[in-house]
């Protein structure tokens, strides 16, 4: 799953918040807050013409060391899901394995809007442009099947042979 400017869209009283439910010292919240909020920034074209002053009102600064653990914190409490989860910022995938397509259709779909939701609440948004579902199974005549009304990526299982190189199963 993939978030649409991330990064550029943490809202930064949400943030807070959630600094305060991690950290215990308030001091410590304020100045990261103070030091991920106060930024501002000018537009200078190649020509040498530039815009005026403009302050960001929401996002981490994506350059650095720190943006990407204010981001895990930021979405740290994201809701449960029958699938397995896994992030690291804004990389999010979920994982599931169940014999019958209909069941892993049916929990992804629903994991999916769960998650959708939550993100929503968090001025985040899923990027459906980007978003894709990947299929992994032995079985070679459901290769065109569509999850969910739509054509999807399925790949058969790689193996290693003998040889350590990989090869289709």
């Amino acid at each position: 799953m993939d978030l649409t400017a991330a990064f550029d869209t943490v809202w930064h009283q949400g943030l807070a918040l959630k600094l305060l439910q991690t950290i215990s010292d308030r001091h410590l919240v304020r100045f990261i807050v103070d030091f991920v909020s106060n930024r501002s920034f000018i537009l200078r074209t190649s020509d040498g013409q530039c815009s005026r002053l403009r302050r960001l009102k929401n996002g981490v600064s994506q350059g650095s060391t720190l943006a990407p653990m204010l981001f895990n914190i930021y979405i740290s409490d994201i809701r449960d899901t029958v699938s397995t989860q896994r992030c690291y910022a804004d990389d999010l995938a979920l994982l599931f394995s169940h014999k019958c397509w209909s069941e892993v259709e049916e929990v992804l779909s629903l994991d999916m809007q769960r998650i959708a939701e939550y993100l929503s609440a968090w001025r985040l948004r899923l990027s459906t442009a980007k978003t894709t579902c990947t299929a992994f199974h032995l079985n070679t005549r459901e290769s065109s099947r569509k999850l969910g009304g739509h054509r999807q990526r399925y790949h058969h299982p790689l193996l290693p042979n003998s040889n350590l190189t990989w090869s289709h199963a």
